[in-house]
């Protein structure tokens, strides 16, 4: 609750938040995105049991940059909001490429 209330946001009057909503960073906009990656995916499905387990080596200076620019705390969490993230990707520069310098003969520009 400390890095909600530390950046202003307030409490929930209807339920209590989870420590993955809780993550505030260092901009008000990246703890919107952190809550709003986390709530698609759970609306997803994709947060239900946590059965698996991951490891790995990972550089300590891009775990701190990356918790301290989500402020994010554990690295659970952490882990879980960078794989939410990949997993909700929606291929946006992908599509944009592909429709570069196209506009449908039907769409209707309004002149």
């Amino acid at each position: 609750m400390k890095a909600l209330e530390k950046h202003g946001g307030e409490k929930s009057a209807k339920r209590p938040r989870s420590k993955r909503e809780l993550a505030s960073g260092n901009e008000p906009d990246i703890a919107l995105r952190v809550r709003s990656v986390m709530r698609a995916a759970d609306r997803a499905g994709m947060l239900g049991e946590k059965s698996h387990r991951i490891g790995g080596r990972i550089s300590p200076a891009l775990v701190e940059q990356a918790k301290k620019q989500t402020g994010i705390e554990a690295d659970s969490d952490l882990i879980e909001f960078a794989l939410a993230n990949i997993a909700l990707d929606d291929d946006f520069g992908r599509v944009l490429r592909e429709v570069n310098d196209t506009v449908s003969p039907d769409l209707k520009l309004g002149f």
